[in-house]
C-alpha cells in the first residue's frame, strides 16, 4: 500500500501480529495452515501478523482458542487495547485501513453531505461540532482523523473513486458562506484528478434517500464489501445478499446522475451563490 502512514512497533496491533506470528511458529505452523484453521485466507492471516489488517473480535477470539496463550498475553486481552486507543469505532476502523486501502474501486453515494473523502478542514469540523457533548479536542482528533484518511487519494495506483452526491448537497449550509466557497472549490479541484469522477443526482431521486454508502471493489477474488451509514453506527459486511441489493440501489441511484461535465457546471454555479 503505497503512501501509507508507518505503524507504531509499540502499538497494540503490531504486539497482536507479533504475538501471533511467535506462536504460529513455536506449534511450526504455516500461515495456510492457520488460515485452514479459522476458516479465512492466507492474505488475511499474513496481514494480521504484519499489523496492516485490524484485528476483530472474533479473529482474538478463534486464536485465543487455537493457540491458547497465557492470559496475559490473550489474543482478546491485546484486542481490547486495540479498541480501547482507538480514536475512530473498531467498524470503521476496518473500513478506513483495511478497505480504503486496497480497493481497486470506490463507489459512494452520499444524499446529505459530502463524501468524507473529500471534505475540507472547515467543513469537517463544522460537522464534528454539531455533535452533542463533544470537546473541543475531540473533534479535532475527529478532523485529523478524516483528514488522515484523505491519504488514500494519493495512491500511486489504478485505485478509481465515484462519488455520486445528491445536488442538494451542494446548497445544505454547513459552516458560513466561506467554508461552503472552499468546499465547492475542493470539489471542482478533486475532480481534475484522473482517477475521481463526480455526478451530481437530482434531488426527485428518492430511492437514494434511504442513507450513505460505499461500495468497494477488492483485488484477488475478494468479495466486494459494503459500508452503510447509520445514525448510531456504520455497517460493514460482505454478505452476498446485503451488497447485492445495494449494488442495484446504486445502479438506480446512477440512473438519476448528470453527466460529468454537467455536474461540474453544477457545482460551479453553486459556488458562485456562496458569497
Amino acid at each position: 500500500m503505497d503512501n501509507m502512514p508507518s505503524l507504531d512497533p509499540g502499538s497494540p496491533r503490531v504486539r497482536f501480529g507479533a504475538e501471533m506470528r511467535r506462536l504460529r511458529e513455536a506449534e511450526q505452523l504455516s500461515q495456510a495452515a492457520v488460515a485452514a484453521r479459522l476458516g479465512c485466507t492466507q492474505t488475511q492471516i499474513s496481514r494480521l501478523e504484519a499489523a496492516t489488517r485490524t484485528p476483530s473480535r472474533s479473529d482474538a477470539e478463534r486464536l485465543d482458542q487455537l493457540f491458547k496463550p497465557s492470559n496475559a498475553s490473550s489474543f482478546t486481552r491485546i484486542y481490547q487495547s486495540i479498541v480501547s486507543q482507538s480514536r475512530s469505532p473498531i467498524w470503521f476502523r476496518d473500513w478506513a485501513e483495511e478497505i480504503e486501502p486496497t480497493a481497486l474501486v470506490l463507489r459512494s453515494w452520499d444524499p446529505l453531505l459530502m463524501p468524507g473523502l473529500l471534505q475540507t478542514e472547515a467543513y469537517a469540523r463544522h460537522i464534528f461540532s454539531q455533535e452533542p457533548h463533544t470537546t473541543s479536542e475531540e473533534i479535532e482528533e475527529r478532523v485529523k482523523d478524516r483528514m488522515d484518511r484523505q491519504r488514500v487519494l494519493d495512491r500511486q495506483d489504478s485505485f478509481s473513486l465515484l462519488f455520486l452526491i445528491d445536488a442538494g448537497v451542494l446548497r445544505r449550509q454547513v459552516g458560513d458562506a466561506e467554508v461552503m466557497r472552499g468546499q465547492l472549490g475542493h470539489l471542482l479541484d478533486a475532480a481534475k484528478r484522473s482517477n475521481i469522477f463526480l455526478q451530481i443526482v437530482d434531488p426527485k431521486c428518492l430511492v437514494g434517500l434511504l442513507g450513505a454508502f460505499m461500495i468497494a471493489e477488492l483485488p484477488h477474488g475478494q468479495p466486494d464489501t459494503l459500508h452503510v451509514d447509520s445514525s448510531a453506527e456504520g455497517h460493514v459486511t460482505m454478505d452476498p445478499e446485503s451488497v447485492a441489493a445495494t449494488w442495484k440501489r446504486y445502479e438506480t441511484i446512477r440512473l438519476w446522475a448528470y453527466p460529468e461535465h454537467m455536474s461540474l457546471k453544477m457545482i460551479e454555479d453553486a459556488r458562485r451563490e456562496w458569497t
